[in-house]
């Protein structure tokens, strides 16, 4: 099987499909063509299997929607059960048929939409396929609503990845995450259908208005319209909660997280620096409360005083810090810079949380808005570090033979 299709490779080598063609050749096979001389980086991966990686981190979650899409309907219909069963009440059939129906083909169109474009850019332009859709694909599917009509998600995907990324070059060009750059697009174009209580669970849509209409207000949306909710700290915990379709269990983003940082895909110190930020942010809504700055009447109370730490169970908040804030194109590259940048982004999250109960969820924002910035960020460490540099040389003892260097050094940074 793997000569034919080498033989296919090189009939089809130097034509106008040959982009295409080697998209497909390699997506399973690795590429025979590889360095033997000269200052190169060489792995054991290409980024086809970084982003592989990435996609199997994501599986669990997408399973996990699947099956709390099914949960989530049923149980807005005939009561959750009081004596909830894993086996019995989760993990069942019918649910995960419901899950199969609405959660699938949101990736076939995410996938085929996305890829198409990236196809159609490769053969215009006589480039090879770029990998990066691989996981804009997957990660788009999970962080929109259930029931978001089909057309509308390919128009905000076709979006994406004309203005979010080929505009700009293609894969390791763009400055702004793809996905949430499709996921803000979906928000401010078609707003009714990303926020309220009748967008979360499968079918409250179709039958909004009729006696047995069903809600499925998410846990911030109740704390922004200061009500209550009656979900328990292990329902938050595991993922059993209205929400997006791939967003609620942070049990599993967490063991995904920890997939990324074991196989040294994601970086750490962005996931770290982005919990310590967001609880940063979360302590100190929680002390104004505490000390009675904020009238109970006021429409931030619920929210500030909402946990600290509770912040990363619920909404898109791990899920974003996890798999999107770690984005290596469009994140810090210094490492001080990605204590900074997470650190912001978890900050910044929670502020949106609190400041804005008409969309009581900031993660995408600030992301993207961390995006923008990163590489003033980077700027600065970098040049903070040739600084201090400069100053160590001024007390070093140099030597004739590098008198040369110093100088050139110097003439560089001037």
């Amino acid at each position: 099987m793997k000569d034919k299709l080498h033989q296919l490779k090189l009939k089809y080598q130097g034509k106008k499909m040959a982009p295409a063609f080697n998209a497909l050749h390699t997506f399973l096979y690795t590429p025979n063509e590889t360095t033997h001389s000269g200052a190169h980086v060489r792995g054991a991966d290409d980024l086809k299997r970084t982003m592989n990686t990435v996609i199997m981190a994501l599986i669990p979650c997408l399973l996990f929607g699947m099956f709390n899409a099914g949960y989530q309907h049923y149980s807005a219909i005939n009561g959750f059960p009081e004596n909830f069963s894993l086996v019995n009440d989760f993990l069942t059939w019918d649910n995960f048929l419901i899950g199969i129906t609405t959660v699938l083909p949101l990736v076939i169109v995410s996938y085929g939409i996305g890829l198409g474009i990236e196809f159609l850019f490769a053969v215009i332009k006589g480039h090879e396929v770029e990998e990066g859709y691989l996981v804009t694909g997957m990660l788009v599917p999970l962080i929109v609503p259930v029931d978001t009509p089909l057309w509308m998600l390919a128009i905000a995907v076709a979006f994406g990845v004309v203005i979010g990324k080929e505009v700009f070059g293609g894969t390791g060009m763009n400055i702004l995450n793809p996905a949430l750059t499709i996921r803000a697009f979906l928000f401010f174009a078609y707003p009714t259908w990303m926020s309220g209580d009748k967008v979360w669970v499968h079918g409250a849509v179709e039958r909004a208005g009729t006696a047995d209409a069903i809600s499925g207000e998410t846990i911030l949306g109740s704390l922004a319209q200061g009500s209550d909710y009656s979900y328990s700290l292990s329902d938050m915990f595991y993922g059993f909660i209205p929400g997006s379709v791939g967003e609620t269990s942070t049990f599993l983003i967490l063991l995904g997280g920890l997939f990324l940082i074991f196989s040294k895909i994601a970086s750490w110190r962005i996931m770290v620096s982005a919990v310590i930020g967001s609880m940063a942010m979360g302590l100190i809504f929680n002390g104004i409360v505490d000390a009675g700055w904020l009238p109970e009447y006021s429409k931030f109370h619920t929210l500030m005083s909402f946990p600290y730490w509770q912040h990363l169970l619920v909404g898109g908040l791990a899920f974003g810090i996890v798999f999107m804030a770690t984005d290596p194109v469009t994140g810090s590259q210094t490492n001080k810079g990605k204590w900074i940048y997470g650190f912001l982004i978890g900050f910044l999250s929670v502020m949106i949380r609190v400041f804005n109960p008409g969309y009581p969820e900031g993660v995408f924002l600030a992301i993207l808005l961390m995006n923008v910035f990163a590489p003033t960020i980077d700027h600065y460490v970098v040049r903070g570090n040739i600084k201090k540099r400069l100053k160590r040389l001024k007390t070093a003892t140099i030597y004739p033979k590098a008198s040369d260097e110093v100088d050139s050094l110097k003439t560089e940074t001037a």
